[in-house]
């Protein structure tokens, strides 16, 4: 067993430089100019892309991965094995975002460890693992380096922008910071901004790494460690609120794992409590401690309103694009009341606004799942934009 987890280690460590993807590297002439103030030069960001791009560039799709996510939406991981996180549902051959149709770019994020620059990588300058001297990253950061790879493959415009939760808010980010680049756009499971009981959240999840003993102040590779206990327990806590009471019950109940009675111990008893230790330690063999810290704050500063004189409405004046705002009834992670929010900015600033909230107990994580109504809205919503756009109809 120890062999198996010292091989998917292994696995993890070279994917945050030498990616299985395509990699976009920006030199010390390219500067990624970040809030923080520091201008990060050499970067690199790793990508997926499927279909083809057709001859008047007009047909790219940008799909933008949620926190524990990556830039492989549609294919096979390279560390886990398992297929994309939308390859089942969302993005292939006839699904919603099709790849006969239309060609997909998925980046990783800065600060992500899949392959582009962030805190698990090789500052260049040290040649070791960048670590606590990576710069804080925020949610317009990676949507600039976005920008900066589309203008990389030369593509100026998008046909549509799409995805959920930390993926949403980078939707949304690249509403309030390109309108002219995005066509159409699918903000899901998102708000724009964090709410004081998600920042609560994040925090408690970031102590709980930060509290193991193995962490080291974030410099676990120069010292041969790996805080595994707990980015697991910070993964258990976040999954609980990626799912819904409703979910949790049907899934599970109170039912006894494995046993008909309980131990009177402090083994994992219930069904739900195996399932949780199960999420901890499989996510610890794809993600870096370090780059949990970096994104989960980048999503705590996501305040698109207070980057317009605390008008939410100013971010969007004179939008052209076309809006479908997407939210589900179940996800008390990002509530629908903040989507409507969303919608009546998008109102106010005379946008193309459509809204669709799904009834699923599914919670936050329906985006993810096979949720038929959902994935109806989007192939419609996607079809509509694709005539207004003049693109070639899909093949049936």
């Amino acid at each position: 067993m120890a062999e198996a987890t010292t091989l998917e280690r292994t696995d993890r460590t070279r994917e945050t430089d030498n990616p299985s993807s395509l990699v976009a590297h920006f030199g010390a002439d390219k500067p990624l100019r970040l809030d923080a103030g520091v201008a990060l030069a050499p970067f690199q960001i790793a990508y997926q892309t499927y279909g083809t791009l057709n001859a008047d560039r007009s047909n790219a799709v940008l799909v933008l991965h949620a926190l524990t996510g990556d830039q492989h939406v549609a294919n096979v991981h390279p560390v886990t094995g398992k297929p994309g996180w939308w390859s089942e549902t969302m993005i292939g051959p006839g699904l919603p975002i099709d790849t006969n149709r239309y060609f997909v770019i998925c980046p990783n994020v800065i600060g992500g460890c899949m392959g582009s620059s962030g805190p698990a990588s090789t500052n260049p300058a040290t040649d070791r693992p960048w670590g606590l001297e990576f710069p804080v990253i925020t949610i317009r950061d990676m949507v600039r380096s976005q920008a900066m790879l589309l203008d990389h493959l030369g593509i100026e415009t998008l046909f549509s922008v799409a995805g959920g939760s930390m993926g949403g808010m980078q939707v949304l980010e690249w509403l309030a910071s390109y309108p002219k680049r995005v066509f159409s756009a699918l903000p899901i499971a998102a708000a724009t901004r964090h709410s004081a009981q998600n920042i609560a959240f994040h925090e408690v999840g970031r102590q709980a790494v930060m509290a193991d003993p193995e962490w080291r102040g974030g410099r676990y590779f120069a010292e041969g460690t790996d805080p595994r206990r707990g980015l697991a327990v910070a993964r258990m806590g976040a999954h609980i609120t990626y799912l819904s009471d409703a979910a949790l019950h049907r899934k599970f109940g109170r039912r006894f794992q494995d046993r008909a009675n309980p131990t009177f111990s402090f083994d994992a008893d219930f069904q739900v409590e195996s399932y949780l230790r199960y999420q901890g330690s499989s996510f610890v063999e794809r993600f870096d401690a370090n780059s949990y810290l970096y994104l989960t704050r980048a999503m705590d500063y996501f305040d698109i309103a207070a980057d317009h004189n605390g008008v939410l409405g100013n971010a969007f004046k004179g939008i052209e694009t076309r809006i479908c705002v997407i939210s589900f009834t179940s996800d008390w992670l990002f509530p629908t009341v903040e989507s409507r929010e969303i919608v009546h900015a998008l109102n106010a600033a005379g946008a193309r606004v459509s809204f669709a909230e799904i009834v699923t107990d599914k919670g936050h994580d329906a985006f993810l799942l096979d949720e038929p109504e959902f994935i109806a809205i989007v192939r419609g919503f996607l079809e509509g934009a694709s005539r207004a756009r003049g693109l070639t109809p899909a093949t049936r």
